[in-house]
């Protein structure tokens, strides 16, 4: 029971057991980790990590996990010292980091990539769970959208907003404080266990695998980084992760072109030590190897 309400309650998804997913949510600890001079993480059991930026400007969030947590995230917030965000940033699509949106879009300004507007907006489904999200009202959808990237200068920084496509989905941004050194990858990064990556919302394991390489590249060795899951994080983590997905889908790929099928190619499953330290998140080794095959094949 407790894997299957991680899978639902990570994804934020619409499924039968609705009202007993809110309660849980409802019953989530918001805890705040300080991350650089005004910048946190908001982080919960069961949602994505936010990341929140205070100052003289105003409040900037990013991300804002489900509906339900909103008076929990405000009061964050406010004992931060902040009000009601100015600006909300969307990574992606997914309900555990966009739940929030129609409770924040409706007294702030939400930014986000163009298919992240066009997924809210319109039906959606993630065939690994079996789930369906279902258009969000007008309120909830980004008011701001770009192709590339952009910028927002706000409490005397400038925090840069760039689009890494086929991603975790076709929609990732991944923010930049420029002058604090903290970047937040939404769910590029899940941090010590194996990702989810939505094959179905135009994401690649690849995708991923090369947007991180490249990340890489732009970020210093002490920068902090918030994930999409899981604790704060150091760069050693981020390559820790990388690697991880490399071994993995090196592998998987190995076992595809000696015509292994899916199911073979679980029986087979990974190692001892991959799996002792990565199968700790709401994925199964067997769903993680089901992502790696349907992404390759």
């Amino acid at each position: 029971m407790k894997k299957f309400y991680w899978m639902v309650l990570v994804l934020g998804l619409s499924f039968i057991a609705v009202s007993s997913v809110q309660s849980k949510q409802e019953e989530e600890v918001v805890n705040t980790i300080p991350v650089a001079k005004g910048i946190y993480m908001l982080e919960s059991q069961g949602s994505g990590n936010i990341g929140v930026f205070v100052g003289e400007d105003g409040v900037l969030i990013i991300d804002d996990k489900f509906a339900p947590l909103a008076e929990k995230i405000q009061k964050s917030l406010g004992i931060l010292g902040g009000g009601k965000p100015k600006f909300i940033l969307n990574t992606h699509w997914h309900g555990d980091h966009t739940g929030g949106n129609e409770i924040f879009g409706a007294g702030g300004t939400i930014i986000a990539h163009d298919n992240v507007r066009k997924r809210l907006s319109t039906k959606q489904e993630i065939k690994l769970f079996n789930m369906v999200s279902e258009p969000h009202p007008k309120v909830a959808l980004p008011v701001i959208t770009f192709d590339n990237s952009l910028s927002v200068h706000f409490n005397g920084e400038e925090i840069k907003v760039i689009h890494f496509a086929q991603g975790h989905t076709d929609g990732d941004s991944v923010i930049f404080f420029t002058q604090s050194n903290v970047v937040h990858l939404g769910d590029h990064f899940f941090n010590g266990t194996y990702p989810f990556i939505d094959l179905n919302s135009g994401g690649s394991v690849q995708g991923v695998i090369d947007n991180i390489a490249k990340i890489l590249e732009m970020i210093p060795e002490d920068a902090k980084i918030i994930p999409g899951h899981g604790p704060l994080a150091s760069v050693d983590d981020l390559k820790s992760f990388h690697g991880m997905l490399i071994e993995t889908s090196t592998l998987v790929k190995k076992f595809i072109a000696q015509s292994k099928n899916l199911k073979e190619i679980k029986k087979i499953g990974l190692s001892e030590e991959i799996t002792s330290k990565w199968a700790k998140g709401f994925l199964t080794t067997e769903q993680w190897i089901d992502i790696l095959y349907n992404s390759y094949k």
